[in-house]
């Protein structure tokens, strides 16, 4: 199996080649969104983190119907300015606290390589 390095510079074209079954066995959280905050792909690592189905949550809004707390100018904000500008690349630590422990990550936010979607990775810190 290909390790993945959470914060790489190339980590969304390692996943962008991965079934779902390889995505589940990375050792961090990975989202795919669309640019309105769609989920594409939630892996397993990311339900263990939060508690939820992945199966469940794909097709929802990630920022509103299932992690509300990332509804915030310094979470949300820097998804959608990345968005806007085509650019999105950036990493910093958030608190997840909806209907679960409060849980501190680290989260890694990246356009992906082709087409339009963004890849939110996320670590426990």
């Amino acid at each position: 199996m290909e390790i993945v390095q959470f914060g790489s510079n190339d980590i969304e074209n390692k996943l962008a080649s991965m079934d779902k079954g390889q995505l589940d066995d990375v050792a961090f959280g990975a989202i795919q969104l669309d640019g309105s905050g769609k989920i594409i792909q939630y892996n397993a690592a990311e339900g263990d983190i939060t508690g939820r189905d992945p199966s469940a949550v794909v097709g929802k809004n990630f920022f509103t119907d299932v992690a509300p707390c990332t509804n915030s100018s310094e979470f949300k904000g820097k998804f959608d300015e990345g968005v806007k500008n085509g650019d999105l690349n950036t990493m910093f630590e958030y608190t997840f606290d909806y209907e679960m422990k409060p849980t501190k990550v680290k989260v890694h936010m990246k356009k992906a390589l082709s087409g339009d979607s963004y890849w939110v990775f996320v670590k426990r810190l």
